[in-house]
């Protein structure tokens, strides 16, 4: 099956011998062929948007027009940077310093609140343990009298088993003993009076 969309038809078109001889001449001088040429030509010519008919004079004029245009590209850049991004980079630029300079302040006054917070804190828990060594202090001498009447409470629960156990045998003595009795007299009185 023969690849018939590749078939390019070749139409022809009339020249002068002048410009024929230029054709010749481009083709020499690039190794092309002149349908080659006139095929780059063109697509030169619609690419670049020169209109044919509004042949340049010269070249040196047509490099003036495109020197100008230049000129006037890079004066309109300049007169936007001018007049649009230098207020805008000075403007971005004065944000950035007032930014730099508020954030600073808030980093300042949030470390004086923390610092203020942390001495309250100091000082809260400087009172709290003052309470505690008070309390601990009471709660110390509360145990000492407890401790003191304890003993005292055992001395005197000693006295009186002493007593008790006097007395017993002071009943239990009979008529005969009194030399005994008034011992035990004596020694209860003793021990009631001390």
């Amino acid at each position: 099956m023969p690849n018939n969309s590749r078939k390019t038809i070749f139409t022809t078109i009339s020249i002068d011998k002048e410009t024929a001889a230029l054709v010749e001449k481009i083709c020499k001088r690039y190794s092309l062929k002149k349908s080659e040429v006139v095929k780059l030509a063109f697509g030169y010519i619609d690419k670049a948007h020169i209109n044919p008919s509004e042949a340049p004079k010269s070249v040196k004029s047509e490099l003036a027009k495109i020197n100008k245009r230049q000129d006037d590209i890079i004066r309109f850049i300049r007169h936007y940077e001018e007049e649009e991004l230098n207020p805008m980079i000075r403007a971005t630029n004065s944000i950035a310093l007032r930014f730099d300079a508020i954030s600073k302040t808030l980093e300042a006054l949030i470390l004086s609140h923390l610092e203020a917070s942390e001495e309250r804190q100091t000082a809260v828990l400087k009172k709290l343990s003052e309470q505690f060594g008070n309390h601990a202090d009471v709660i110390n001498n509360q145990s000492k009298q407890i401790n003191a009447l304890y003993q005292i409470h055992q001395r005197d629960y000693k006295k009186l088993l002493h007593l008790i156990q006097l007395y017993s045998e002071l009943s239990a003595c009979g008529v005969m003993d009194s030399k005994r009795k008034e011992n035990l007299k004596t020694e209860i009185s003793n021990l009631i009076n001390t």
